[in-house]
């Protein structure tokens, strides 16, 4: 009976000391299992990410790069193209309190010029020649929130042109300005020079009736420090635009019931067009 006793207390010690060796060699093996996971798991998911990402983003960066040279072969291949200028009576380029500070109180001048530099329009060709719109609208141009039309307009077109230029030249002008030039109350033919200084330096001269020169910006042009394009221009089809300060702009046409004389406005914009 001692001896059973005996080697029941023996086998119950051998058990107890058993258990937690068990223990101790499953758990090493299971956190070692456990870290390999994530270690294996890691690796595998962070780098190819990231690496999966940044190729992606420099091909849309490429995109863009091929949408920009499109656009120019575009304008290579283009009926017509050449050079682009316009005045507002409100500033284009500034910020939301001027903005709101003139909205419905002015803006609804504006005149637009274009200087074809070559190709043809409805099959007549209108290389050097030019057209002048002066534009009087209901609101303010470019306001979101406000209508411009109806819009009345005088059409200047270059006195060089022979009569079948003339009538594709204020086709052409009508086209560009999304409905700003449908209700033409005169057309007149005038000598028109459009001379570039340098880039952003533009003169525009329709005979007695329009002047309009420009400078580009500079530092003492921002006043409120956040200023943008805050109207677009109204022209279509232009592949090139930048704002630019109004040293000039003057009309003293008969027809549209307004003149005016104005100066030192961040008010035009210069640019290239192709169609």
């Amino acid at each position: 009976m001692k001896a059973r006793i005996g080697m029941l207390g023996a086998l119950a010690g051998a058990m107890l000391f058993a258990i937690p060796s068990m223990t101790l060699a499953a758990q090493p093996a299971t956190i070692l299992a456990a870290g390999a996971a994530t270690l294996a798991t890691q690796p595998a998911t962070t780098p190819a990410t990231a690496v999966a990402t940044q190729p992606a983003a420099s091909n849309s960066a490429v995109s863009g790069n091929s949408a920009i040279s499109s656009n120019s072969e575009a304008s290579g291949n283009s009926a017509i193209s050449g050079d682009y200028a316009e005045f507002r009576n409100a500033d284009v380029y500034t910020g939301p309190c001027f903005a709101n500070s003139e909205a419905n109180l002015t803006g609804e001048e504006a005149v637009m010029a274009w200087h074809v530099r070559q190709g043809t329009w409805a099959g007549v060709p209108l290389e050097n020649l030019s057209v002048v719109a002066v534009v009087r609208a209901s609101a303010t141009l470019g306001d979101p929130y406000t209508n411009p039309l109806p819009a009345k307009a005088v059409l200047i077109v270059d006195q060089r042109a022979n009569a079948a230029q003339r009538a594709a030249l204020a086709q052409f002008a009508q086209a560009q300005a999304a409905g700003l030039l449908n209700d033409v109350v005169a057309t007149q033919a005038q000598p028109i020079s459009f001379a570039i200084a340098s880039h952003g330096w533009t003169t525009v001269q329709a005979g007695s009736l329009v002047r309009l020169s420009t400078r580009t910006l500079n530092g003492g042009d921002m006043i409120c420090h956040n200023e943008e394009v805050y109207y677009p221009p109204l022209a279509k089809h232009l592949v090139h635009s930048m704002p630019v300060v109004e040293t000039t702009s003057s009309y003293s046409g008969h027809y549209l019931g307004v003149t005016w004389n104005d100066s030192g406005r961040r008010s035009s914009f210069v640019g290239m067009f192709a169609d």
